[in-house]
């Protein structure tokens, strides 16, 4: 894994607080050209797919390994690794790790009846205040996200064993940000231009995305969406279907550059052996070429068709619902209970406004906002993140275990 520049670049700040990652940086995974995508002429094997998720736990988990454990949100992949987990080791003692975000949808219900039917014993992560500990998450990962679920399940299993599973990849590789592609699919045409598109496929990222971003900065900085439209021009300007094109910068964005480099790095830090059976180099290579209409069913908006169809050979189907899972804190709930007061201690006044890469007035303009709406929520939080980064690498002001009570 490389080793971060830490020095402050304001291209790299720019990148995080608009797309959720920074393309600069190294990837770990290997990066997807359009010329790979909807290649394969072949209708893909279940058996095939089944044999190579399974070959890849067996290469990584050795057989007398006494315990293994898996980050278990209750959705498709993470019940499938769990399936393949028991089918290998049937004896194996399994620890099945799920998160309850405080004022959240409680996914440990759906979790806790997974790990029963695989014969899992579930471990849940209860936590109040998802910020408490992010100046330490951030010193691991040395990269201004807040984000970092990942943290506290990496922290918790360092405690339960040194094998860590997962179904990372899998929305990415098997198709399954379904409320993305609809969107995208109903606001686009073929005869959309590439910039058409491009705009298209940011908006489909509502959570994330304000429209005033121009001004989020300092006019020092020099924010021009150009230069983030030149970022995502590969992944749009080419032949293949409008969905495999967002299906592309998927794959090539918040994978590559934020997802993979974030837990690799806290599994790392952990001494954790992951097993990522999804983001194996032959699924990788065997899935993506696939044509879209093997992942995802447009007229009733359901994604990972592959992946479903063995979770029934698993019985396992009416386990997991038709809606995209994952371990998601309710940020609105978290930004009136520690979020908004935090941003007033860190954010006024603080290094990233004072040195003029953050609008002042952008931040006084929305944070006593009454009912302040999910994406501007989600965009004060990635300031946190950035001002909680630039004081502990760039200032050196703040110790890794400080504490955002």
């Amino acid at each position: 894994m490389d080793t971060p520049n830490l020095e402050l670049n304001h291209s790299s700040l720019v990148n995080i607080l608009t797309l959720r990652y920074d393309p600069t940086r190294k990837s770990l995974l290997p990066k997807i050209e359009p010329k790979t995508l909807a290649s394969s002429i072949e209708t893909p094997s279940l058996e095939k797919i089944e044999s190579l998720l399974i070959n890849n736990i067996k290469n990584k988990i050795p057989d007398d390994t006494d315990s293994i454990s898996i980050a278990l949100s209750g959705g498709v992949d993470s019940t499938l690794v769990l399936a393949f987990l028991r089918k290998i080791f049937p004896d194996i003692v399994i620890n099945a790790i799920s998160v309850k975000f405080a004022n959240s949808i409680d996914e440990t219900i759906p979790a806790s009846k997974i790990a029963e039917k695989f014969e899992a014993k579930q471990f849940v992560i209860n936590i109040e205040n998802y910020l408490k500990e992010l100046p330490k998450a951030i010193s691991i990962i040395k990269q201004p996200f807040w984000d970092t679920h990942w943290y506290f399940v990496s922290k918790k299993a360092t405690t339960l064993s040194k094998f860590l599973a997962s179904g990372d990849g899998g929305d990415e590789i098997f198709g399954g940000y379904t409320f993305r592609y609809k969107k995208f699919l109903e606001i686009t045409t073929n005869n959309s231009n590439v910039e058409d598109k491009i705009k298209a496929y940011l908006s489909c990222h509502e959570r994330d995305r304000v429209p005033d971003q121009d001004q989020l900065f300092h006019k020092n900085i020099n924010f021009n969406w150009g230069k983030i439209y030149k970022t995502l021009y590969p992944y749009f300007e080419n032949k293949l279907h409008r969905l495999d094109q967002v299906l592309l910068a998927d794959y090539n964005g918040k994978l590559l550059y934020n997802f993979s480099p974030v837990n690799t790095s806290l599994q790392q830090h952990f001494e954790l052996i992951p097993v990522s059976p999804f983001l194996s180099n032959d699924i990788i290579s065997y899935i993506l070429p696939m044509k879209q209409q093997f992942k995802y069913n447009h007229n009733e908006n359901i994604g990972k068709l592959l992946l479903r169809k063995l979770l029934v050979k698993y019985n396992a189907d009416m386990l997991v619902t038709n809606e995209k899972l994952g371990f998601n804190v309710n940020t609105q709930n978290l930004w009136e209970k520690h979020g908004k007061r935090l941003c007033e201690k860190y954010l006024t006044g603080g290094y990233i406004i004072e040195n003029q890469i953050i609008n002042s007035n952008w931040v006084d303009k929305y944070i006593d906002k009454e009912n302040l709406e999910i994406k501007y929520v989600n965009k004060f939080l990635g300031l946190l993140a950035v001002e909680i980064w630039y004081r502990l690498f760039i200032v050196k002001d703040m110790d890794s275990n400080t504490t955002l009570d």
